[in-house]
C-alpha cells in the first residue's frame, strides 16, 4: 500500500473519536462516552487532522464546532461507522444476517404486500424485516437497502431484476359519473375529465392508441398518489385508469364502478429488484421464492 493509501484510510480508534466529538459537541463528553481521557480524543481529533491535512473542528471557549469539510465528513464517517457495527455482528454470530431492508412502493405495499406478510412471518419466524417506501429509482448501497419492489421496467443498472407482475389497467369512475355522462365506448371518454397520476403520464395516451384513436384528450387534474387518485375518482371528478387488482375493495363496495370494462396492459410491471452482490443472499432468495409464490397464488384466484 502506498503512503497516499495510507494517508486517505484512518485507523478505527481516530474515526470513533471524531464520531463521538461531532456527536456530543465536546471532548469531554466524548471522553466520557468512550471512556477515555480528554487529552486521548483531543490527540486522536490532532492525529486525524494532521493525517488529513485539514482542519475538522473549530475551538472555542464554548468547546468546539465543525468545520464545513468537518460537517461533510462526520456524516460520511457516522454511516460508515454504522456499517462496520452490523458487519461485525454478522461475523459474530457467523450466519448471514436475519434483517431484510426492503424498498416498496406505498399502495402495492399497503393494498396488496402487508396483508400476506403474516404467512412470510409464519414460514420465516427467524427474519425480520423492514419496510421504506420508494418510487422510481434509488442508491441501494446509500439507502443500505437489501431489494426492492420496482414499479417501471426491468433496466435497473447494477441488478438483477426478476419480473414478478405485469399489470393491466382500466377506467374507473364514480357510479355517479357514469350515470350523469353517457360512456359507451373508447371515443366516448374523449368527452369527459381524465384523471392522471404524475408518474404515469402516458397513460391515457397508450391505452386510446391501443383502440386506434389517436386524438387529443380532455386532460383533468393531476396527481402524485395513487390514494388520491382514487379520492378524486369516489367524488365524481373525472376518469382514471387504475390496476383493477389493487382497486378490488372499491369495486367490490361500490365506491367504483368500471367505467368501460376494457382493460388493458401497461407499461409497467412489477419487479423484484435487487443488487448483483446480494441477489444471491439466502434472505433475499428466500423472500423472492416467496412473493414468487404468492403472486402465481393470487394470479390462479383471479382466473
Amino acid at each position: 500500500m502506498s503512503n497516499l493509501q495510507r494517508r486517505l484510510i484512518p485507523s478505527t480508534s481516530s474515526l470513533t473519536a471524531f464520531d463521538a466529538v461531532a456527536r456530543l459537541g465536546s471532548f469531554s463528553a466524548a471522553a466520557e462516552a468512550l471512556n477515555l481521557t480528554p487529552g486521548a480524543i483531543s490527540r486522536q481529533i490532532s492525529a486525524l487532522e494532521s493525517q488529513l491535512g485539514a482542519v475538522l473542528f473549530v475551538r472555542n471557549n464554548k468547546g468546539v464546532s465543525l468545520t464545513p469539510g468537518g460537517e461533510r465528513y462526520a456524516k460520511g464517517v457516522a454511516e460508515i461507522i454504522e456499517r462496520l457495527r452490523v458487519l461485525s455482528l454478522e461475523v459474530m454470530a457467523h450466519t448471514p444476517s436475519s434483517a431484510l431492508r426492503l424498498a416498496i412502493p406505498p399502495t402495492f405495499g399497503t393494498r396488496w404486500l402487508l396483508p400476506r406478510i403474516p404467512d412470510y412471518v409464519k414460514s420465516h419466524p427467524e427474519m425480520t424485516l423492514s419496510f421504506s417506501t420508494r418510487i422510481g429509482r434509488f442508491d441501494f448501497d446509500k439507502e443500505q437497502l437489501d431489494a426492492a419492489i420496482h414499479v417501471g421496467t426491468g433496466d435497473w443498472p447494477g441488478c438483477d431484476c426478476q419480473l414478478l407482475l405485469k399489470e393491466e389497467v382500466v377506467p374507473v369512475c364514480s357510479p355517479d359519473f357514469l350515470k350523469r355522462n353517457q360512456i359507451r365506448d373508447p371515443a366516448s371518454l374523449l368527452q369527459v375529465p381524465l384523471l392522471e397520476m404524475a408518474s404515469r403520464p402516458h397513460a391515457w395516451k397508450l391505452w386510446f392508441l391501443h383502440f386506434g384513436i389517436a386524438d387529443d384528450y380532455r386532460e383533468g387534474m393531476r396527481f402524485e398518489q395513487f390514494m388520491n387518485v382514487s379520492q378524486a375518482c369516489r367524488a365524481g371528478l373525472g376518469v382514471a385508469l387504475m390496476p383493477a387488482f389493487l382497486i378490488a375493495s372499491e369495486l367490490s363496495g361500490g365506491q367504483l364502478v368500471k367505467a368501460l370494462d376494457l382493460p388493458v396492459e401497461s407499461a409497467s410491471a412489477y419487479y423484484f429488484v435487487s443488487p448483483y452482490d446480494k441477489a444471491a443472499e439466502p434472505g433475499v432468495q428466500a423472500f423472492r421464492a416467496w412473493l414468487t409464490g404468492q403472486i402465481s397464488l393470487f394470479l390462479k384466484q383471479a382466473r
